[in-house]
């Protein structure tokens, strides 16, 4: 300010052994220069009114509730509390050069509650900053890409739900595809597609621990389930969906809890999941006998059933025979037979995999080409196309020549200056899909493209350079407006995939 230099340092706190049993939100206020005057403005959530909150006291402390979460406001002496109340609270205080408070948040729900001290609140902001150091430094990153990759790393990690290992799709609800449009989504949930990238992503970037429990989290769900899509973070199946009456972001309704998917059915989840265990095995890991009776009877279940129709990756209302699919199909078992010569599946199956594998390459030959377009199209007779087909290259789907056409045609059709829609129907609906823009690069470099790839990589890292280096779901691709729901993993793990892969690393 005119009078003076202040440094404001907020920190979610956790404590030396990771993750603490409480919520703790800490913000240092530090002196520099001169003398520095701060309003602080406290106000309680309602939760869309379904709550209203209230102070209560509790020996020597006031604490506040909000439903079935409760909390503690501390400070250090310079600033006063007392104000406190239902509606929140307001106060005032300054610091000077050399001066340094603290005012913290500490919440639980359902629990009783530690309260701290403000100098160990105050001690856990270094320790918390030191310990997130640590853990980027073990990290296998290097090049000119390293700042990047870091960012991208520690974003997922903090997707990453340390009770269960589960993963969070994005960290909000309902921010819109499309400004004033419909197309808003609850993804604070744990999509088993993107367990799977995860874990190969954190294996690829030498965050062991992570993987494993990413993967852990994986089987234990799958094993009481024939690939259900997502799961609320604890495990539980997620809510069905639930609007909520506010006028959401930039008047862009409905504002829901919960996704309408939940009961859909896509087959890329045998693929997701074989390819996970395929991936987690040559890192030189092994599987337990639970983990591969799991995927035994996942992959018995893909090779009955690639036949029928399904979502497909993009989550659409009309069920269709979608290329991706099938592909996702023929990577479930081609990985399965995979694991079986390797002897880390049993061979009982094998035959009968290898046979459906073929007939399952057999149907995509015959149904899902298109001369006339010179590429896949997103499902027989459809005239369009499909920017998730990229990842068929990363999955090692057969017949190289048809994929590069493919990509070359999303390259026409999809590509909006830097970045891609997802498919045909998509542009003018919702913003580009930063994820498919990695896969591009990644498929790129995969069928020798090197040029090509470095280009896409580039060129999307210099567009979304800046801010704290989290992506969303989808950007505009003229005014390069953030749309979509944010962090958003998916955007994340196709950029960790596309550095790594246009660097050489090995998948």
């Amino acid at each position: 300010t005119v009078a003076g230099v202040a440094r404001i340092t907020e920190s979610l706190n956790s404590g030396t052994a990771g993750r603490l049993p409480w919520e703790e939100l800490a913000r240092r206020i530090e002196g520099i220069s001169g003398t520095v005057h701060f309003d602080v403005h406290l106000r309680f959530g309602r939760r869309a009114d379904r709550a209203n909150p209230y102070v209560a006291r509790q020996g020597g402390q006031c604490v506040f509730h909000v439903g079935r979460v409760l909390g503690i406001v501390l400070a250090t002496p310079a600033l006063d509390l007392s104000s406190l109340s239902d509606e929140g609270m307001e106060t005032t205080f300054h610091v000077v050069a050399g001066q340094r408070e603290l005012l913290a948040i500490v919440a639980g729900q359902d629990e009783p509650l530690i309260v701290p001290t403000p100098a160990a609140i105050d001690a856990r902001i270094d320790a918390s900053d030191d310990e997130w150091r640590r853990w980027t430094e073990q990290l296998q990153v290097g090049g000119s890409y390293k700042e990047q990759l870091i960012r991208h790393a520690l974003s997922l990690k903090l997707l990453l739900y340390s009770p269960t290992g589960a993963i969070a799709a994005a960290g909000t609800t309902s921010l819109p595809e499309a400004i004033g449009g419909e197309r808003n989504y609850d993804y604070r949930y744990a999509w088993v597609r993107d367990a799977g990238y995860t874990i190969k992503a954190f294996s690829r970037l030498g965050a062991h621990a992570e993987a494993k429990a990413a993967f852990t989290w994986l089987i234990k769900r799958l094993r009481d389930s024939d690939g259900a899509l997502f799961y609320k973070l604890d495990g539980g199946a997620p809510p069905d969906v639930r609007e909520i009456e506010v006028p959401g972001y930039r008047n862009s309704t409905p504002v829901v809890i919960g996704n309408q998917v939940v009961h859909q059915h896509q087959h890329g989840v045998y693929g997701d999941i074989l390819e996970t265990a395929a991936r987690f095995v040559k890192h030189g890991n092994v599987l337990d006998s639970e983990s591969i009776e799991v995927l035994c009877r996942l992959t018995d279940h893909c090779a009955d059933n690639w036949r029928q129709k399904d979502s497909g990756i993009w989550e659409l209302v009309e069920p269709q025979h979608y290329t991706m699919s099938k592909i996702s199909a023929w990577q479930a078992l081609a990985r399965a037979v995979e694991l079986a010569d390797g002897s880390y599946l049993p061979t009982t199956c094998r035959d009968r995999w290898v046979r459906e594998r073929d007939r399952v390459a057999g149907w995509i030959e015959e149904h899902c080409w298109s001369e006339s377009m010179g590429a896949f199209e997103m499902w027989p007779g459809s005239g369009q196309l499909d920017a998730a087909m990229a990842l068929a290259v990363r999955f090692r789907f057969d017949g190289q020549d048809k994929l590069k056409r493919t990509l070359e045609a999303i390259d026409r059709t999809l590509g909006d200056g830097v970045f891609h829609y997802r498919y045909s129907d998509a542009r003018g609906k919702e913003g580009c899909f930063l994820a498919c823009t990695f896969w591009m690069a990644e498929g790129w470099q995969l069928l020798g493209e090197h040029d090509k790839a470095k280009r896409t990589l580039d060129d999307a890292l210099t567009s979304l350079k800046g801010g704290s280096g989290t992506l969303a779901e989808m950007i505009d691709p003229v005014s390069r407006a953030w749309l979509g729901n944010v962090p958003q993993g998916l955007s994340h793990l196709a950029a960790v995939h596309g550095i790594l892969t246009v660097m050489g690393v090995d998948l």
